[in-house]
């Protein structure tokens, strides 16, 4: 059994953290200052093949695999986890689309979406259905024209900012099966837009309720079957949960770097703070996190590209796991710090903001919980 990267996937890794350190990190802190990220970033990121990590080649992406883009994500997370997050959520919608996607919506839609000409936003989560995403309410009623949508969603990255959405919305009867997944381009008719949300960490995003207003948009923006959206969305949380977990990881991984170099700086008691054996054991403990975590989720990701029967289950378990690991990771760290830790200058009270909501999105661990012990009690019979 080898653990070790191939060659190509060190040089993704390292492609992609190389790009962060010198593009996204110096910045880091303005962007959040001011609530946006520059979309000047985003060519520069689809110049390295990162707009549409597992989108085929043929509709301009990169064909990476689900652990190639796990990579990715923990790379650039270690400059912003914020902005390694927002590029998941845009490539989650790039395979979508190329997975389950018309020919005639793919030539349309996918090759200015890998460019990053135009940024995706995931809409599925709405006031009034969080966890229990199947009781969503937006309708969308077929016409001559095509579909006219009503509804609100809330929590939408990148609202407002996007370019495209991927809405789910109810085209049937109550429940999973009546849901579909649609395309609403930005400026269509009936589309608007919440005020900014002021949250805690991920500031650099800018996060607005998504509310359409009988907006129309034409027959073909359908993604694949009617009535199938909710178990595409399902499809494609997998590989997002298996994102975000990375984007913990990568920011976690950050933090530790800081605290370990910190660590040798700093004097107490006349020596310096890693020559306590109480704060050594610490750091041992913190890396025993970070290794185990990032073994399991590179396995998860591994069985999600190899179809294995229990890639959802794995990808559950890596959710919760890597990103309550990593959460704690970054808190220890800051109390490592001390006061300093407190104080934005040195970077480790950003990070432990933005990974609170990792434990939040892409189906909240209480969630991961509840599919993995479903997940055992199956097997059972």
């Amino acid at each position: 059994m080898d653990f070790a990267l191939s060659e190509e996937q060190q040089a993704i890794f390292d492609m992609a953290q190389a790009f962060g350190q010198d593009h996204i990190a110096p910045r880091a802190r303005q962007w959040e200052a001011e609530g946006t990220i520059p979309k000047a970033l985003w060519a520069k990121v689809a110049e390295l093949g990162l707009g549409g990590i597992y989108v085929s080649e043929d509709h301009g992406g990169s064909g990476l695999t689900r652990l190639d883009a796990t990579l990715v994500f923990e790379a650039l997370a270690m400059a912003c986890p914020a902005v390694s997050s927002f590029l998941s959520i845009h490539n989650m919608c790039g395979g979508m689309i190329d997975k389950f996607g018309s020919d005639a919506l793919k030539a349309r839609v996918l090759p200015k979406l890998c460019s990053m000409e135009q940024i995706f936003a995931y809409c599925l989560t709405e006031p009034g259905s969080g966890s229990d995403a199947a009781a969503l309410r937006t309708k969308a009623l077929r016409d001559n024209e095509g579909y006219r949508l009503t509804g609100t969603k809330a929590f939408i990255s990148g609202g407002g900012y996007a370019d495209g959405y991927i809405v789910m919305a109810r085209t049937g009867e109550d429940g999973p099966r009546g849901i579909s997944a649609i395309v609403v381009p930005d400026g269509a008719a009936g589309l608007s837009f919440g005020g900014l949300e002021d949250k805690m960490g991920w500031r650099a995003q800018p996060t607005r309720q998504v509310q359409m207003d009988d907006c129309a948009v034409p027959a073909d923006n359908l993604i694949g079957v009617e009535g199938k959206g909710f178990a595409y969305a399902m499809a494609g949380l997998d590989g997002g949960r298996l994102n975000i977990a990375a984007s913990a990881l990568g920011g976690a991984q950050a933090a530790f770097d800081a605290t370990l170099a910190y660590m040798g700086e700093r004097r107490a008691f006349g020596k310096t703070l890693d020559q306590f054996q109480a704060l050594q054991f610490r750091l041992a403990e913190l890396e025993v996190k970070l290794q185990s975590a990032r073994i399991f989720l590179r396995q998860a990701a591994w069985k999600l590209d190899n179809a294995a029967p229990d890639a959802t289950k794995f990808c559950a378990m890596a959710k919760l796991y890597v990103t309550d690991a990593a959460f704690d990771v970054a808190n220890q760290c800051l109390q490592l710090h001390g006061g300093y830790g407190y104080l934005a200058d040195y970077g480790v009270e950003k990070i432990v903001r933005d990974l609170r909501v990792h434990q939040i999105l892409e189906g909240t661990n209480e969630i991961m919980r509840l599919i993995v012990s479903r997940a055992l009690l199956e097997a059972r019979g």
